[in-house]
């Protein structure tokens, strides 16, 4: 195991230095301003803040902040630097790597199966690449793993009657949801492994069952209400209550929306064939699965299996981002373990397993190169980005406000300015105005080219000195610094524009 996690550990340090411009530069953006702003604005894990929306606090409403915070508490010794972030991604990934391997032995009751499971998911392309990302998804995947894990044990391998690992098995499952609540999908293999295991009866009269809900579901639920209270930003409930329940909604009373559906199923599952599983982890998906199962493993692995769907069907046929099929990686792997013991035990008694062995080892050395060109496109960023970024970072009087003309976060991040992200075609003179009452003094055109089809605001925006000397053009957005005649030159744009709409044949 030691060695797979070593390997595990080499796969992952490909692009540690890298800014976290690489994909998803949205995401981890996100994560990395939240972690710096725990670290230097308010140390306080309820309270996540983004660096957009205006002047701070800007809280925005998100799943518990673990990775960030964890962070922060290491840049009050270290100092500010995203590689922390991809630091702590690492940890867990490799965690991760440790807790398949011992599911799968456990489940299977063979060392080959565990040590097969674990050398599996430390080589497929999606979690080679996103066990190294800045962001919180990583860390779910290793409490959903675990508290699948530690909750079947507690049912399997206790007594029925009693609390002996009731509390890891909980609080795992409870970290899993507030690390992200995509790790409601271990709730199905788990209530599927107490219902053969003790049955309906069993299952509904023990008071563990309920317990042991209440403590996973009842945190989640008080956290969502207070972040909800509070937050500028609803994400994770704007994204439920805005997309995902119309469209599971839509495909039930709709044919057009149903087929909809179905077709992003289609996505789904070419996504996580490529990016996610790779050849090679698709085929021990689809082979592991292949292979009859004893009950206790059945219901399990069919469980997750079941659940994913569901999930897929109603999640990511919305979200179309290949890491939010990072919940599968898990159960590939380990009916891969499975699926590998099984060969094993076929050959390990003939003459020539050790060519058998040789013939294995070959195999995931390919599997590894094959995986890793599949997700290499994923490392590039713009190099020209980062440093133009880290120019304004220095040039820019400190703690202003700024307009940023472009959707980007991770940009925004190496500014490292507090004010607003925007679409520049979009983007009104009248929101400029808004936003320089509020204190903004800069408008960061980083889309110049969008910005000039956006004439009416490219015109109001010429009464501010702007310098052009920088790789994108900085307006100083201050009243006191307006160029002479500027508002001269407004209306008569603004005059030359009626006359134009008048001009134009009704």
């Amino acid at each position: 195991m030691a060695a797979v996690v070593v390997a595990g550990l080499l796969l992952r340090l490909r692009g540690f230095h890298n800014p976290i411009l690489d994909h998803p530069g949205w995401r981890q953006g996100d994560t990395a301003a939240i972690a710096r702003n725990f670290a230097t604005l308010q140390f306080n894990i309820l309270y996540p803040q983004a660096d957009y929306d205006g002047p701070p606090p800007n809280y925005v409403e998100l799943e518990l902040q673990i990775v960030p915070f964890i962070a922060a508490c290491l840049y009050k010794v270290f100092g500010v630097h995203e590689g922390i972030g991809r630091l702590i991604s690492i940890v867990f990934g490799l965690g991760t790597i440790v807790v398949t391997g011992a599911f799968a032995r456990w489940l299977f009751r063979s060392a080959v199966a565990g040590i097969a499971a674990a050398a599996i998911y430390a080589a497929l392309p999606g979690s080679i690449y996103y066990s190294r990302t800045f962001m919180p998804d990583t860390t779910m995947v290793f409490f959903l793993t675990a508290a699948i894990f530690a909750c079947a044990r507690y049912f399997w391998d206790e007594d029925a009657r009693s609390w002996r690992g009731f509390l890891p098995a909980a609080l795992l499952l409870m970290l899993a949801l507030l690390a992200k609540p995509v790790a409601v999908v271990a709730i199905v293999p788990i209530v599927c492994s107490a219902l053969v295991r003790f049955g309906w009866r069993g299952t509904l009269t023990r008071p563990q069952t309920y317990a042991l809900f209440a403590v996973a579901l009842v945190p989640l639920a008080a956290y969502g209400k207070f972040e909800n209270a509070h937050a500028e930003w609803h994400w994770a409930s704007g994204i439920t209550q805005k997309h995902v329940i119309p469209s599971l909604r839509a495909s039930f009373t709709s044919a057009h929306a149903f087929g909809a559906k179905v077709l992003g199923v289609g996505v789904a599952l070419r996504m996580l064939a490529h990016t996610m599983l790779g050849p090679f982890g698709l085929a021990f998906l689809v082979a592991g699965f292949a292979l009859p199962y004893r009950r206790r493993e059945a219901a399990i692995v069919y469980g997750w299996l079941a659940a994913v769907f569901v999930y897929i069907y109603v999640v990511v046929t919305v979200e179309r981002v290949d890491y939010y099929l990072y919940v599968v990686l898990p159960l590939a792997a380990t009916v891969g373990g499975n699926l590998v013991l099984r060969c094993w035990l076929a050959v390990r008694t003939t003459k020539r397993w050790q060519i058998a062995a040789a013939a294995a080892a070959l195999l995931y050395v390919a599997m590894i190169s094959v995986d890793r060109r599949l997700v290499a496109p994923y490392y590039a960023y713009s190099k020209s980005n980062y440093v133009a970024a880290r120019e304004l970072n220095a040039s820019l009087k400190p703690d202003s406000l700024i307009v940023m003309g472009h959707y980007d976060p991770s940009i925004l991040y190496y500014i490292d300015r507090k004010g607003w992200e925007e679409d520049p075609y979009l983007w009104t003179p009248f929101d400029e105005q808004s936003a320089i009452r509020k204190g903004a003094r800069y408008f960061v055109s980083v889309e110049h080219k969008r910005l000039k089809h956006n004439v009416e605001l490219y015109a109001w925006l010429a009464r501010f000195p702007v310098d052009e000397r920088k790789h994108w053009p900085v307006y100083e957005t201050d009243y006191t610094k307006m160029l002479p005649g500027a508002e001269e030159r407004w209306r008569a744009f603004r005059q030359a524009e009626r006359s134009r709409t008048l001009s134009q044949p009704q």
